[in-house]
């Protein structure tokens, strides 16, 4: 929901950021791989409950998700690497969750399932149109320089990074932010359903 105006935020600084990183030889791929591993470094700090330390690398991998796309946009958007970005974008989604679960099993295991669940169910219907609309040849109005097609709901990536700071912040109160957002999640999921099957349809 707020990832069209967030984009607009950040889109300036990332941009002059990409420039000096191209003419450094740095690939939008490299940036990929990099935040994708500052984002796996989240999980032991989170499992050993260094929420700051988490916060921090979750924040340097959601840079790098930026910065990639917009090296990709000077060097030349391909499908590999649309494809391998969005494939690390998910696991990292689902890997901070489990991070929080192994933090505190006891009393964060069930909420955390339920959270990594409705994320099974964003990420499905959202890659699943993406797929049909690449067949159809349907363009997104709004995310024109996107490797694939955007599908918009009410939990998008701004939304889930939100989640992810407040969780940081108040790791005690993980189950119940978990399940509001979960439940968020789920109502994007089936208006995705919905909306996606009608357009298809």
């Amino acid at each position: 929901m707020l990832d069209r105006l967030s984009i607009k935020v950040i889109r300036w600084p990332l941009s002059q950021s990409a420039r000096v990183l191209n003419k450094a030889g740095v690939t939008a791929n490299q940036t990929t791989l990099f935040g994708f591993a500052l984002g796996c470094l989240a999980f032991p700090a989170l499992a050993f409950e260094q929420y700051s330390l988490a916060l921090a690398l979750i924040i340097l991998n959601r840079v790098c998700d930026g910065l990639d796309g917009a090296l990709a946009r000077i060097q030349g958007i391909s499908d590999a690497g649309g494809f391998l970005d969005i494939s690390l974008d998910f696991l990292f989604y689902s890997l901070i969750p489990f991070g929080f679960v192994i933090a505190n099993p006891e009393q964060n295991a069930i909420a955390g399932a339920f959270l990594i669940f409705s994320f099974i169910g964003t990420g499905t219907s959202f890659l699943a149109f993406a797929v049909m609309a690449g067949k159809r040849g349907i363009e997104n109005p709004i995310y024109k320089h996107k490797s694939l097609y955007y599908m918009s709901g009410l939990t998008e990536g701004t939304e889930t990074i939100g989640c992810f700071v407040l969780l940081c912040l108040f790791p005690q109160h993980f189950s119940a932010i978990a399940f509001v957002f979960g439940t968020a999640c789920w109502f994007t999921t089936f208006t995705r359903i919905y909306s996606g099957f009608h357009t298809l349809r």
